[in-house]
């Protein structure tokens, strides 16, 4: 897919470039991102380099996931957020991270729901999957605010997710240890719960900006659940 950048109400959502190289950089040296989410620790330069240059543009380019810089409207980076096409068809799992001085603004929930109403009327997803470590109550709060609805995750609690998403280049998790068993929380977002109908690709809803912009670079396959670069963290 062309990269694309959508619009909400104080918020830009444009993919990623190597411009953004040092933002990602100093705000992923904050110890909450590096607690929440798969990205290695340290976090170094050339991890950002790596995740702005060829991750993020490879997702367009494959169309396994499409990572969004979350900008506010001052032109700082707020943030970050990643939609990975799941295996089974029309399902898809949302991550994101937030810089420490964006939080607490709602940024996370408007951002979140702006994805969700282009993942459904645009790429025709028919599910959104949200997957974080048990204890991510700042994530959580974000998914819900969203119109997320909990999922019982009895079968995932000790057998967890470990390690890292394959292909993505995110190293492995730190929050439980690299390669510890995690308990995880799940929930899922559909159509229904935005207003909107299963119709599948092609509608966009009126009032919700839309424009192309550059091109993608090739790039890494799909990831196990709540192993995407951006597990999520907070909101």
């Amino acid at each position: 897919m062309e990269p694309i950048t959508l619009t909400s109400r104080r918020l830009l959502l444009r993919p990623f470039t190597p411009g953004d190289t040092d933002a990602v950089h100093l705000a992923c040296q904050d110890p909450e991102i590096l607690r929440w989410t798969e990205i290695p620790s340290p976090y170094l330069r050339s991890d950002a380099e790596l995740f702005t240059g060829t991750i993020a543009p490879a997702g367009w380019r494959d169309d396994s996931g499409y990572h969004f810089a979350l900008v506010a409207r001052r032109g700082a980076l707020a943030g970050a957020l990643g939609l990975v096409r799941r295996p089974a068809p029309g399902t898809y799992e949302v991550g994101f991270w937030l810089a420490r001085e964006h939080r607490g603004q709602g940024y996370g929930t408007e951002a979140v729901v702006r994805l969700a109403h282009w993942a459904f009327s645009v790429l025709g997803a028919a599910r959104l999957e949200w997957w974080a470590e048990a204890g991510n109550v700042a994530s959580r709060a974000v998914a819900l605010r969203a119109g997320f609805r909990l999922e019982d995750t009895a079968g995932h609690g000790a057998a967890g997710i470990t390690g890292a998403g394959e292909g993505t280049g995110a190293g492995e998790g730190t929050g439980a240890g690299a390669g510890a068993p995690r308990a995880l929380w799940s929930a899922s977002l559909f159509p229904a719960d935005l207003g909107l109908s299963a119709s599948g690709p092609g509608r966009i809803p009126s009032g919700l900006g839309l424009r192309l912009t550059g091109s993608g670079l090739p790039g890494p396959g799909g990831h196990p659940p709540g192993s995407a670069p951006y597990l999520p963290s907070q909101g």
